[in-house]
Formats: structure tokens, sequence, C-alpha cells
């Protein structure tokens, strides 16, 4: 009897070599604006120098997925989801910065809640004006106020983590560490992961829903967050108080399996759209959401372990 067949049935290096070129670009962009970020350059407040990719990000993913729902005949709000997604991503920073919060982050990403109620408030407004018997109306108040939470929110949290980590005692680079280790220890796992399923892969861990997607990589994954959880946590010289809960060892789990758990919550979007990219807004790397979906559910569990660390 032959072996098993990899998982990949078609070469992958001109795919990974395209995506390595988007990869170093983005790191690239992002490296620039954290160092400006994090010195305050030209006298600005934390995150202001970050906040705009998150709502740049914010818009291009919600606009996708309006664009993803009609393909299936499932009509958003294409007004509504990403204005809203942009709003709900920036509203941690906009009231810090206001001193609305007084420094809390729980209050600041309460902000963003109040975003999602508002934005259910305009799409039932929005129904509610042109209202017509058996056309929709609930769906798309539904899928609208969806797309614009699961969207705006997990960027929220990615913005409170930047607030989160600037105590005037701490070093501007220390002060990025929060959000840096969600960043990295996601991204490797999701890097380790692909490099390591494609090229080894046998054991195919969700043969329907993400064929490419297999054991061996899933362990990589892990892995690789573990390490880069190990890396950033202790390397950054801030000291064992200001860690996440657990330490590095239950970041890198916790987040990693998050991040894991959000690849394939866009798969099963994806599939059930019938799509194979969000987009190409970012060439071989895909669409906005391709680019954040494995942050998207771990954000919030990065969030919780420094906000109690």
């Amino acid at each position: 009897m032959s072996s098993p067949a990899p998982a990949h049935s078609t070469p992958v290096h001109g795919s990974l070599a395209s995506r390595a070129v988007v990869a170093i670009v983005v790191v690239t962009a992002f490296v620039g604006l954290a160092w400006a970020d994090a010195t305050g350059l030209g006298g600005t407040p934390p995150a202001a120098w970050l906040l705009p990719i998150a709502v740049v990000v914010a818009f291009g993913a919600g606009c996708e997925a309006v664009r993803l729902a009609a393909g299936r005949g499932i009509v958003l709000a294409g007004w509504l989801v990403p204005a809203a997604a942009a709003a709900i991503a920036a509203a941690p920073a906009a009231v810090t910065w206001a001193g609305i919060t007084h420094g809390s982050q729980l209050a600041a990403i309460g902000a963003a809640a109040v975003g999602v109620v508002i934005t259910l408030a305009a799409a039932f407004i929005a129904e509610i004006v042109r209202y017509t018997p058996g056309a929709g109306g609930l769906s798309r108040i539904a899928g609208s106020g969806f797309a614009a939470a699961a969207i705006g929110l997990p960027l929220a949290f990615m913005v409170s983590l930047r607030l989160l980590g600037h105590p005037a005692a701490e070093s501007p680079l220390a002060a990025l560490v929060p959000l840096v280790s969600l960043v990295a220890v996601v991204k490797a796992g999701d890097i380790a992961a692909y490099v390591v399923g494609s090229l080894v892969g046998r054991r195919r861990m969700a043969p329907t829903l993400s064929p490419g997607k297999t054991w061996e990589g899933a362990a990589a994954s892990l892995a690789a967050s573990l390490v880069m959880a190990w890396l950033v946590t202790t390397w950054h010289g801030a000291g064992p108080a200001r860690g996440p809960i657990g330490g590095w060892p239950v970041f890198g789990v916790l987040v990693g399996l998050a991040g894991m758990a959000g690849d394939l919550a866009e798969s099963l979007v994806k599939r059930e759209l019938g799509a194979k990219d969000s987009g190409r807004s970012l060439g071989g790397m895909g669409g906005f959401l391709d680019l954040v979906d494995a942050l998207l559910l771990a954000a919030p569990v990065a969030w919780l372990l420094w906000l109690g660390g």
C-alpha cells in the first residue's frame, strides 16, 4: 500500500514566495509605525500611530464581509458594516484620549461595546424607515450587527492592549509588549502551521472544513507560539510583575490555541460563503480578513491575560 499523500496537492514554493514578499512589506510598515508610536513621535498620544492600521483593517475587512455575503445572496448594510467596524475599533483610543475613561481599560473597552449597541440601533432605524413586509429586514439587522461586531470588537481589544501597556514608569518599548506579544505569538503560530503543514503535513485536521490544515502544522503552530511567548514576555525586561496571568506558558498555549480557532472560524465562514480568500487587497496574503483572522479570537484572550497580570 502506498504512503498517504500529503495534505497539499499543488506546489507551494510560489505561494510561499508571494506571501513572504507581502509579509515583509507589512512587517516593515508595522515596525516603523510601532517605533513612532512607542516614542511618541511628534508629541502624539499612545496608539496614535498604530490606530490608523486598526481603522483601515477594520474598514477593509467590513467591505470584504459585505462582498462575501452578497456572493451568497445575503444582503448586509454596505454603508454600515465597514464604518461601524472602524468606529468600534477606534473607540477605546478615542475615549482614552478624551480623558473619559480616567485610564481604565475596562472603561475603554466598554466604549467599544457601546459602539456595537449604536450599530444595532442604526441598523434597526434603517430598516424601520424602509420597512417592507417579507423583505428580510431582520436578517439584514442580524447579519450587519454580527459582521461589524465580529470585526470591530477584536480590533478594539488590540487597540486597548496598546493602551494597557502605557504606564508612565515603563520604557517606551516595554509599553508595546502587550500588543506585540499578541501579534507575535499568533503570527508565529500561523507561519509555522503554514510552512510545516505545506511541506510535511500528512494528517488532515479538518478535512471537510479546511483540507490544507494538518495536525503536524497545528503542533508546529503551538510550539512556535510558546517560543514566541517566552521571547516577548521575558526578554523585554519589564519584570514578572508586568507579565500576563500565568506567565509565558499560559499565554503561549491559550493565545496560540485561540489563534488556531480564529483561523478555523474564518475557514468556516469562507466555506459557507463559497470563497477561497476574503479578497486580494494584500496580494499573496489574500484580503484583510485573511490577515487578521487568527487574531480575532486571540485578541480578547490576550487582553484578559494582560489585564489580570
